[in-house]
């Protein structure tokens, strides 16, 4: 079965990430898959290219601009955001794909349900962790959501659903402001639970304590807008 939906590759650098998964990767059965990427020069692009997956440049940097430019240029009804770095499994893909196909708006791969893992192999990401549930608690007491996992961009939505959200946030806050205008707005969501693996090869750009501040603003602000976006 082939779904109806396009699968977003977000690469920077991730030529290993690339080189490992490709294989896993459910070509035949997601009709869409391109590639958004910020000018990567490691290969990966090149290497994308000879595997025959399009290759949409992004002129401006960062990952909510990614996620903006992967809707605009999809052409199915839903869109799945994956990062090629060996932290998102290839095999939840197209769990993300028939979540929106049984009528949720948005499917999130959760790494803190009972059945999940999270990669919290050293300090730092546990550190992490704990942050990325302690904002989901705020956002779930705040707008009325029971989410496990708000921040991972490990999701799909389907792309009428995307636009009404209007995302403009920048950078990793794209996944957070997502997950808490969808609550707003009430917004079908489903979590699945997802195993993340270790990063493979590249270098997270996700740094902690500059991050956890954009999304207390970010939190503050959805909290003063309310629907009015």
């Amino acid at each position: 079965m082939t779904h109806d939906a396009t699968l977003v590759l977000l690469n920077y650098n991730e030529l290993e990430g690339l080189t490992a998964l490709h294989d896993r990767l459910p070509f035949d059965q997601i009709e869409e898959v391109f590639a958004v990427d910020p000018g990567s020069t490691d290969g990966s692009v090149e290497f994308m290219k000879k595997k025959g997956i399009t290759v949409i440049h992004q002129s401006i940097r960062g990952r909510g601009e990614a996620f903006r430019i992967g809707v605009r240029e999809a052409k199915y009804p839903h869109v799945i955001f994956f990062s090629p770095d060996g932290n998102e499994d290839p095999a939840d893909i197209v769990k993300l794909a028939r979540a929106l196909e049984e009528g949720y708006d948005m499917a999130i791969a959760s790494r803190f349900m009972n059945e999940s893992r999270a990669d919290d192999a050293n300090e730092l990401i546990k550190h992490r962790s704990f942050g990325n549930q302690m904002f989901t608690s705020f956002a779930n007491l705040l707008f009325g959501g029971h989410l496990t996992d708000s921040i991972n961009g490990f999701r799909a939505v389907k792309r009428d659903k995307f636009l009404a959200l209007k995302p403009d946030a920048h950078g990793f806050g794209i996944e957070f402001q997502l997950s808490i205008r969808a609550m707003k707005l009430k917004h079908r969501i489903k979590e699945i639970p997802t195993a993340e693996g270790d990063r493979i090869g590249g270098k997270s750009t996700a740094y902690t304590f500059s991050t956890g501040w954009y999304f207390v603003k970010l939190l503050w602000n959805e909290w003063l807008l309310g629907t009015r976006f």
